[in-house]
């Protein structure tokens, strides 16, 4: 396990940094839900959404995810697909990305399947998460955030790492607090053909929320219906002074 200080001590002393292709890839119901009041595992979504999605993981360097949602599934989505290791292969990438979990307390159980799945496993967490996994060789990397930083720092952290396309898998909280930094470059929504409902619900979106006079502004790409599904990519409209985002 490598154990690494990210944050306020690697500044750049004014330089132009850079920060990964963020994209947040997310199956929601109709109106708007990732779950149910249960936080139960979200396995909505067709055939061709799961095919969606791992085509979109291996476009990428890293995936992120919050520790609600490893605990709902306990799991994550290697690549299997032979084309798609192939394609990086032939772009001189490792087999699979790195999966990393979001979790400040750093509190996850050992025994899930998440563990012994065949991906490189990173995790971030703060000073008090990192000492539970001590010793510990269930991550190839522990990243410590240091009190006080946002995920800005993080991110240009990362880049520095040779993330230079991420893939946001959710939950809703680390969603809205990448959005709350204009993080997030681009959003893939599968809107499935159901509705939970539920005040509790989580939704693609948690956090505090945003206000109507200052919403995230959304720019359509594409829409697709594939089946009972419509896939919808979109891209970010900033409202905030841009940083120098690598595509």
């Amino acid at each position: 396990m490598g154990l690494i200080f990210s944050g306020s001590r690697n500044t750049d002393n004014g330089k132009i940094v850079k920060i990964p292709h963020a994209t947040a890839i997310l199956a929601t119901t109709a109106d708007g839900k990732i779950s149910d009041v249960r936080r139960s595992p979200a396995r909505f979504g067709s055939k061709a959404d799961r095919e969606h999605l791992e085509r979109q993981i291996a476009a990428v360097d890293g995936v992120l995810f919050g520790r609600g949602t490893l605990q709902a599934y306990q799991t994550t989505l290697p690549l299997s697909d032979r084309q798609l290791l192939q394609q990086r292969r032939d772009a001189n990438k490792p087999p699979q990305p790195v999966h990393a979990v979001c979790s400040h307390s750093g509190d996850l159980d050992s025994q899930w399947r998440f563990f012994q799945q065949p991906i490189p496993r990173w995790l971030l967490t703060s000073v008090e998460g990192a000492k539970r996994w001590q010793g510990s060789l269930d991550f190839d990397r522990v990243i410590v955030l240091e009190a006080g930083d946002r995920w800005r720092a993080a991110f240009q952290y990362l880049y520095r790492l040779g993330w230079h396309r991420v893939a946001v898998l959710g939950g809703g909280e680390l969603v809205a607090a990448l959005l709350a930094e204009d993080l997030i470059a681009e959003f893939w929504l599968t809107i499935c053909p159901l509705m939970v409902g539920g005040k509790d619900a989580p939704g693609v979106v948690g956090g505090t929320g945003f206000s109507l006079r200052s919403p995230k502004a959304l720019r359509l790409l594409s829409a697709e219906a594939i089946g009972e599904e419509i896939f919808l990519h979109y891209a970010l409209n900033p409202s905030t002074e841009q940083l120098i985002v690598d595509s």
